[in-house]
C-alpha cells in the first residue's frame, strides 16, 4: 500500500512538472505574440501616417494642378476675347483670327498670295464665307465684292445681279442673294444696314425716273422694301440712300467700266467678330 502511494505521488508530481513547463512555454509564446502584435500595430500606424502624408501631398498637387488648369483656361479665354488693333487699322479678337486662318485654308492660293496685309486676308476670308453662304454662281471679279474698313463690311453687288437694265424693279434672280443677306442681318440684332444705289454716268429720264439721282435712290429703296416686306428685316435697321454717278469705281469710258459702276452697295455695321462668326456659321 505504501508503495502504491509513493508511485501515485510520483506520478502526480511528474504530471504537475509537465503542465508547468507547458504553461511556461505557452506564456513565453503568448508574450512573443503580444510583442509581435504590438510591433505590427506600430508599423501599421507608421504606414498609415506615411500614407496620410502622401495623400496630403497628392491632394495638394491635385489642387495646384486644378488651379493651374483654371488659370490656363482663364488665360485661354482671356486671350480669345482679347481685341487687337492691327497696324492696318483692322480690329479683331484672337479667336476670330483663328477662324480666319481656318477659312483661308480654303481660299485659292493665287488670291492668298496677293494678300499683303491682315486686312487683305480678312477681306478674302469674308468674301469666301459670303459667297459660300449665298451659294451663287458669282463672278468673283465683277458680280460681288466685299471690303472691310475697320468694323464696317461693304458688299458691292453688280446691277445685273439685282435689276434689269435701266430699271429699279428687282429681278427674280436677286431673291437668293437677298434671302442670304437677310438671314445674316436677322441673326444679329446689332447689325444696321445702309443700302446705297450707284449708277454710271449716262443720263436717264423717263416718265417714272427723273435722273440718275432718282434711279439710284429708287434702286436702294426697292432693295430696302424687299428686305423688309419679303425677308422680315426690321425696318429700323435699314437705311436707303442714292449716290447717283458721283462715286464711280472706274472711269465711265467704256461699256465694261460703266457696268462696274452700276452697282448696289450694302454696308453692314456690326461688331466684326460677330459678323465673321455669323458668316462662318452659314
Amino acid at each position: 500500500m505504501k508503495k502504491i502511494s509513493i508511485v501515485l505521488v510520483t506520478t502526480i508530481l511528474m504530471t504537475a512538472c509537465v503542465s508547468k513547463k507547458k504553461y511556461v512555454a505557452l506564456e513565453q509564446q503568448n508574450g512573443e505574440l503580444k510583442s509581435q502584435l504590438t510591433k505590427t500595430r506600430v508599423e501599421n500606424e507608421e504606414l498609415e501616417a506615411k500614407f496620410a502624408k502622401i495623400q496630403d501631398r497628392v491632394d495638394e498637387y491635385n489642387s495646384k494642378l486644378n488651379s493651374l488648369n483654371e488659370d490656363v483656361e482663364g488665360l485661354k479665354i482671356e486671350n480669345d476675347i482679347k481685341i487687337d488693333v492691327n497696324s492696318d487699322g483692322s480690329v479683331m479678337s484672337n479667336a476670330t483670327k483663328r477662324k480666319m486662318r481656318e477659312t483661308l485654308k480654303n481660299v485659292d492660293a493665287a488670291q492668298l498670295a496677293n494678300a499683303e496685309t491682315l486686312k487683305d486676308s480678312m477681306n478674302l476670308a469674308v468674301q469666301y464665307n459670303l459667297r459660300k453662304a449665298m451659294d451663287e454662281n458669282i463672278d468673283e471679279d465683277e458680280d460681288i465684292a466685299v471690303n472691310i474698313n475697320e468694323t464696317v463690311v461693304m458688299i458691292s453687288i453688280s446691277d445685273k445681279m439685282l435689276f434689269n437694265t435701266g430699271s429699279y424693279r428687282i429681278s427674280n434672280k436677286a431673291n437668293n442673294i437677298l434671302q442670304k443677306l437677310a438671314d445674316v442681318i436677322n441673326s444679329e440684332e446689332s447689325i444696321d444696314v445702309m443700302v446705297e444705289g450707284h449708277t454710271d454716268s449716262r443720263t436717264i429720264s423717263t416718265e417714272k425716273i427723273a435722273d440718275n439721282w432718282d434711279l439710284s435712290v429708287l434702286r436702294a429703296t426697292s432693295v430696302v422694301r424687299k428686305l423688309q416686306d419679303q425677308y422680315n428685316v426690321a425696318p429700323e435697321k435699314l437705311i436707303a440712300s442714292g449716290r447717283s454717278s458721283y462715286q464711280p469705281l472706274v472711269d465711265n469710258d467704256s461699256s465694261e467700266n460703266r457696268s462696274k459702276n452700276r452697282r448696289t452697295r450694302i454696308i453692314l455695321l456690326p461688331n466684326i467678330d460677330k459678323f465673321f462668326a455669323l458668316m462662318a456659321a452659314n
